[in-house]
């Protein structure tokens, strides 16, 4: 079967919605690309694995990649494709170069090569991600594992903002809480949420892709029958009382729901946030406060920021 490479030149902030754009183009996953990849310092006590040819990467900027069946409808795709990326600047995202090019590929090339550079990674105290193919053993009584297939998900779970949620879950999140996770994606947050200790999680997504995404990998890891997945428009109509919501999104996206969330967490309860680029970060925070939060604590991972509020 032959596939396109569909390749876009793009900057790290448009990185999360260039690769929503692909995905609600039909991509079953996306390849970034980051220059910043080939020096950065990387832990391999797990074993992980990292061969990169710097041929393959921009001297600027960041290339987002994905592959889509070649077909007689392949040049629309394309330019709806185009378009879609090209209005994400009406949301104030700097897109950069925004080059779009297409390329052939086999698919024996593709579908399974970049399986070798997906390894188990540690990302928190207690939290690893590893690929459903990969035997793994934990290292500790309390270590929690997450097996993703990014295949049909929506990344590998190490991007750093995936990092800061995770990592602001395993913090903040007490024994049988009730969380809401909105812009669910893959379902990791959820994932993690309730192997962390959450009773329930209801996990909301736009796109029926992503719910999709969330109902399979909550069963890979035997927890299904405690999220509750759902296509859904950001927290409009939900009436949910949670101790915790988290919310992996643009920034542009959680300063519209604020309210919502502030209105649906308890008392004491707490508002993660993530998804930040770091030019954004105050105005995120100025939301969060006129929405009645306290913001307990922000934290930063290369150019993005999570940030912790709580409702008193």
């Amino acid at each position: 079967m032959k596939w396109s490479e569909i390749c876009i030149h793009t900057t790290t902030e448009a990185v999360e919605p260039v690769s929503n754009v692909l995905h609600e183009a039909g991509a079953s996953g996306v390849v970034i690309e980051d220059p910043e990849d080939l020096v950065k310092e990387r832990d391999t006590y797990m074993g992980e694995i990292y061969e990169l040819n710097p041929e393959d990467y921009p001297t600027e900027g960041v290339y987002v990649k994905a592959y889509v069946a070649v077909n007689s409808f392949l040049a629309e795709t394309v330019e709806e494709i185009k378009q879609a990326v090209t209005n994400l600047s009406e949301y104030g995202i700097d897109l950069g170069h925004n080059e779009v090019t297409v390329s052939e590929v086999n698919e024996e090339d593709w579908a399974t090569a970049w399986k070798k550079y997906y390894k188990p990674v540690k990302i928190s105290e207690k939290v690893t991600i590893t690929p459903t193919w990969e035997e793994y053993e934990p290292v500790s009584s309390d270590e929690v594992i997450i097996e993703l297939d990014p295949g049909m998900a929506f990344g590998t779970g190490t991007h750093p903002t995936t990092v800061l949620s995770i990592q602001a879950i395993e913090q903040y999140i007490e024994q049988d809480d009730v969380v809401i996770d909105v812009g669910a994606g893959s379902g990791v947050l959820s994932i993690a949420s309730v192997l962390l200790g959450a009773k329930e999680v209801y996990a909301y997504d736009l796109d029926d892709v992503a719910v999709t995404s969330t109902v399979n990998n909550a069963e890979y890891n035997q927890v299904s029958h405690l999220i509750h997945a759902k296509q859904n428009d950001l927290l409009n109509d939900v009436d949910v009382q949670a101790d915790l919501i988290v919310s992996n999104i643009l920034a542009e996206i959680i300063v519209r729901f604020t309210d919502d969330a502030f209105n649906l967490v308890k008392s004491g309860g707490y508002f993660i946030t993530s998804g930040i680029i770091r030019d954004k970060r105050e105005i995120v925070k100025e939301r969060l406060e006129q929405s009645g939060f306290e913001i307990v604590e922000t934290n930063q991972m290369e150019d993005w920021t999570s940030i912790i509020a709580r409702k008193p």
